[in-house]
């Protein structure tokens, strides 16, 4: 049996390496991942943040750069000032995480990265409960950014709501409005309906309609089987294939090929017609050039023959004033006593 001084050289041995341990354990959450927080933001939710505890990593798209270091309520780190009214951004929830910039890279400045849509939610880890904060860029048109009412301590980078609160919010709108339904009035209205149609097909309208029909519908099962169709059919099978031999006769070949000999012949004569059509323009253009020939040459003809119809007229009103003159000579001397 050991001794008293061996015990407790063991008991104190095993001691300093629980605590070796437990130190190694702690460095290893706190900085064995290689995380240090170079720069501190801050956000606000407006929904629960249960399962997000200090310590939660912050991840880029999956990559780890940093760690939440503080979560609270708005009212208790930013007090109202007396006068303004509770709105509803004193109703939020605060978390302050620190990044390691050296993890991101190159990024433009937190303004301009707001600007262009960076946000932080909340993301569940798997099914096992526990979240961390994700950031990420998203529409800014879809979730803009909403001022506070009180001076932040560190940059802020807007907050959306997770994907939990989404389906949850979109679910309790959608029971709002179904209760919002006048159920009473459409069960009301659809009996109503029923009734109606009820009434319709019973003594109404529709019923008519349908002895109508019923009524239409024997008269012609009858005329169908009274009907010699079994004749008529015969009538117009031999119908059809009268036509079809009168198609395949001599007869209808000799028009087709007829028709198809005055088709060529027509294409040729259509081919020809240019050819007419310039020699008629020619033969018209000659006879206008000819007609022009003759009216000049006629035009002198026609002023020499109207001084000619002129002096014979002249010579036939001398003639028969005074033939003598003609005849004789002189005419005689008027008479004074005139």
């Amino acid at each position: 049996m050991p001794s008293g001084k061996a015990l407790y050289a063991r008991v104190g041995a095993l001691v300093l390496v629980g605590i070796v341990l437990a130190v190694a354990f702690v460095l290893f959450l706190a900085g064995g991942r290689g995380l240090q927080a170079t720069q501190m933001f801050e956000t606000y939710f407006e929904e629960s943040v249960q399962g997000l505890d200090v310590g939660a990593p912050v991840r880029y798209r999956g990559v780890a750069v940093g760690r939440v270091t503080q979560i609270g309520l708005v009212t208790a780190e930013y007090p109202r000032p007396a006068g303004m009214p509770y709105s509803a951004g004193f109703q939020r929830v605060f978390l302050r995480f620190g990044l390691d910039l050296r993890q991101v890279g190159e990024t433009p400045d937190i303004d301009e990265a707001v600007r262009l849509g960076l946000r932080a939610r909340i993301t569940a880890q798997g099914i096992t409960g526990v979240n961390y904060l994700e950031l990420d860029f998203v529409s800014p048109q879809r979730f803009p950014v909403t001022a506070q009412p009180w001076q932040p301590l560190y940059p802020v980078i807007p907050g959306v709501p997770s994907t939990v609160a989404q389906v949850t919010n979109a679910a309790e709108l959608l029971i709002q409005r179904l209760a919002d339904l006048p159920v009473d009035q459409i069960s009301n209205d659809i009996a109503g309906l029923l009734s109606n149609l009820n009434r319709q097909t019973s003594d109404g309208d529709l019923a008519q309609v349908l002895r109508e029909a019923a009524t239409t519908m024997t008269l012609l099962r009858t005329a169908v089987e009274g009907g010699d169709l079994a004749g008529a059919l015969d009538e117009f099978r031999s119908a059809a294939a009268d036509a079809r031999t009168l198609l395949n006769g001599p007869e209808i070949r000799g028009a087709m090929a007829n028709a198809s000999g005055a088709a060529a012949e027509l294409r040729r004569a259509a081919q020809r017609l240019p050819g007419a059509v310039e020699g008629m323009e020619r033969t018209m253009r000659a006879a206008r050039e000819t007609t022009v020939d003759v009216q000049a040459e006629l035009l002198p003809i026609l002023i020499d023959l109207r001084a000619t119809t002129a002096n014979l007229r002249a010579t036939a009103e001398q003639l028969r004033s005074s033939p003598s003159q003609m005849l004789f000579g002189a005419p005689p001397t008027p008479d004074r006593r005139r």
